[in-house]
């Protein structure tokens, strides 16, 4: 049977840069590395921070969790 092993987790910041010649929406992410063991209220937290100091729109922020696979 196969198993699963957290092994890294990166809170990604999403952000508004306007819109292109096509008129489509054009967005850039902020990866930072965070620890395993956080919590959703810790993440929302280290978020709601970062994007005190920011100056660009938010476009929201999601978990990203990479697991080994044996």
């Amino acid at each position: 049977m196969a198993e699963q092993f957290l092994t890294s987790s990166q809170l990604r910041l999403v952000f508004e840069l306007g819109v292109d010649e096509k008129g489509e929406m054009k967005y850039k992410n902020k990866n930072y590395s965070v620890k395993t063991t956080s919590t959703p209220e810790q993440l929302f937290a280290a978020a709601s921070a970062i994007l005190g100091l920011q100056t660009l729109k938010n476009a929201g922020f999601v978990r990203n969790d990479s697991h080994d696979l044996i």
